[in-house]
């Protein structure tokens, strides 16, 4: 099937044909006829499949017919990320060359006054994250009213992530007849019974199993120690060790462990950027850039670079950190292996990953293949690997214990400590050097002699015999009791200037008195 039998515009037909595509995907076949009878559309489908042209074609033919109106948009699509809004924005203008449409992103880190101007002169088609769209919306600067199709993009990221307050603030405010689009690459049964509150008569369309990945991506799994230092060193290993390496995508769990791995990869020669969620907006699109025109080769990123990022070429995916939730495994070695291309994705596991490897395996329904020996072969072995009990023992702030230090000098060549005696054989040498240095016998102490011939201290003297306060003598007490000046009415002396001012006459009634 080709793009014409879809019922797609002459207009979006040849921009499409100007991109350079002649088939629709698996996809696009089943969800455009659906979007373009104005029916409500539940799209699941395995990431880098083209859900996003899915949508993006029929509300392009939907939307050559009608205007615009000042602060109320015509469609709403609604991003998790700031990366995915400026990608959809970025179809809108391939595919709507040959459309005279306006289109608004709505995202965080950019002023308020550039997007205030955009929505009074009217946009048909309104890209927005969920909590920049609610903030012009209280500022009183956007009405929803108007709008005829909402998208909700990575539907379950969306709902599954702590967005759903804020998707249900947004659902009322749209229409109640609008049609509603839902599309996502994975969709847990309860997330399902959470999109069947915003979709009235859904048509499912689910070209691939749920949390599938793709068949042209090579899935490893590489054992390695949970100390830090194993772990990069194991990463770069397999970096330097990787066939055909164009690019890479280099994903942790953790924010603050992107900041360390970027800054060591960096350090080691590696031409790497970091992207995570607390960089601001000019330098998390930079490091995007640097990563899709090649200047980076290598990007590390938290699981903001894991969902529906557009980067065709990317040839290898490392996962640095084993993904806590199963269906996060699958968005990001799906930024690998797009569009028919091969990739490969190699995972490092280390020995308290048992748990979310099993639920991965369980999720995409097969066993990943280990390169090298598996975790239980090291383990088996007493490698370090498996829990790094071959390395030193480490502190607060990776430093040595103590107990190690003495081996540490001995095989730098320093002087080290003459080893410490057993237990069992300090004990009775202490017990004889006791002995012969107290001759008395065994439970007298000499001190206590001593303490027995010391005289008697003196009685304290009873407590009646000392003065007591009432029998003191008058100018014996303290000066601040003594007040034998006059008593004090209202302020005082202390009455402030503006108090003791007359009020304040108009002039012409200062004149009347002066005349009276």
């Amino acid at each position: 099937m080709s793009f014409s039998e879809l019922g797609l515009s002459d207009k979006v037909l040849s921009a499409v044909t100007a991109a350079g595509y002649t088939q629709p995907t698996p996809i696009q076949t089943q969800a455009i006829p659906h979007v373009l009878a104005r029916r409500d559309v539940l799209g699941i489908a395995q990431t880098g499949t083209g859900k996003t042209a899915a949508f993006t074609l029929p509300m392009l033919t939907i939307l050559e017919t009608g205007r615009a109106r000042a602060r109320m948009p015509r469609t709403l699509i609604l991003e998790p990320t700031r990366e995915l809004a400026a990608q959809v924005e970025d179809s809108f203008k391939k595919y709507g060359t040959n459309h005279k449409l306006s289109v608004a992103l709505l995202i965080g880190g950019v002023s308020f006054g550039d997007q205030d101007m955009k929505i009074t002169r009217g946009v048909d088609v309104l890209i927005a994250t969920p909590g920049r769209l609610l903030d012009h919306v209280e500022r009183g600067k956007l009405l929803l009213t108007g709008v005829e199709l909402f998208v909700i993009d990575e539907a379950d990221r969306m709902l599954d992530m702590g967005f759903i307050p804020d998707i249900e603030r947004i659902a009322k405010l749209v229409p109640f007849t609008r049609q509603t689009l839902f599309f996502s690459a994975t969709m847990p049964p309860e997330i399902t019974r959470l999109a069947d509150a915003f979709l009235h008569n859904p048509a499912r369309v689910e070209v691939s199993r749920p949390a599938s990945a793709a068949t042209t991506i090579t899935q490893r799994l590489v054992a390695s120690g949970r100390d830090p230092e194993d772990k990069r060193d194991t990463l770069r290993r397999l970096i330097r060790g990787a066939t055909d390496l164009q690019n890479a995508i280099i994903f942790s769990n953790r924010k603050r462990d992107v900041a360390v791995l970027h800054k060591s990869l960096v350090k080691h020669g590696f031409n790497a950027v970091a992207l995570h969620g607390d960089m601001d907006q000019r330098a998390r699109m930079q490091a995007l850039d640097q990563f899709k025109t090649g200047t980076a080769n290598i990007l590390v990123a938290s699981d903001v670079a894991a969902r529906g990022l557009d980067i065709p070429a990317v040839s290898h995916v490392f996962n640095y950190d084993v993904p806590h939730h199963a269906e996060d495994y699958v968005h990001r070695i799906g930024r690998t292996g797009r569009a028919g291309r091969s990739g490969a994705a190699f995972s490092i596991v280390t020995s308290a990953d048992d748990k979310s490897l099993s639920a991965i395996e369980q999720l995409i329904g097969n066993k990943i293949e280990w390169d090298g020996p598996t975790l239980a072969e090291v383990r088996a072995g007493g490698g370090a690997a498996a829990e790094g009990d071959e390395r030193p023992a480490r502190g607060r702030g990776g430093r040595s214990s103590s107990r190690d230090r003495g081996g540490r000098r001995e095989r730098e060549g320093g002087d080290a400590r003459p080893p410490r005696e057993p237990r069992a054989e300090r004990q009775p040498r202490r017990d004889a050097e006791e002995r012969a240095a107290s001759p008395s016998p065994r439970g007298e102490r000499p001190e206590r002699q001593e303490r027995q011939d010391r005289p008697e201290r003196q009685a304290r003297p009873e407590r009646q015999d000392r003065p007591q306060r009432q029998d003191r003598p008058q100018h014996e007490r303290r000066e601040r009791d003594r007040d034998d000046g006059p008593s004090v009415k209202g302020l005082g002396d202390h009455v402030p200037a503006f108090l003791m001012r007359g009020p304040a006459l108009p002039k012409d009634a200062k004149k009347r008195s002066a005349d009276s």
